[in-house]
């Protein structure tokens, strides 16, 4: 099986952006990390693909997945097949909110 080509807008710290992570790991996929709190650029890149600001958002072959969770974007893998089902154990939450004073921080930093 060919591992699909893999792009992650990604926060620094964001429970969400690690349940991402821990997917992506959980199969063992590369992914080219664009981390939109570091670079204002990728953060411009990632609004530009998806037409909106949240993250995470990952672009599977192509297919951009706004806003997505740990948990959506495995099951997104496994329905198209692009990965085998497995137990691995995951060490962090799926689907986990950032805190509210770090989305209050990425509001005001767009303004």
């Amino acid at each position: 099986m060919d591992k699909p080509q893999i792009v992650a807008y990604l926060k620094t710290h964001c429970g969400w952006s690690n349940g991402v992570r821990a997917v992506l790991a959980k199969y063992s996929l590369p992914y080219e990390e664009k981390d939109i709190i570091t670079n204002p650029a990728f953060r411009w890149e990632m609004e530009q693909k998806s037409g909106q600001p949240l993250s995470p958002c990952i672009e599977i072959n192509g297919i951009m997945l706004a806003d997505v969770s740990g948990e959506e974007v495995e099951h997104y893998l496994l329905t198209k097949d692009l990965v085998q089902a497995n137990a691995a154990p995951i060490d962090v939450p799926l689907n986990a909110p950032c805190p509210p004073e770090q989305h209050e921080a990425n509001l005001f930093f767009r303004k």
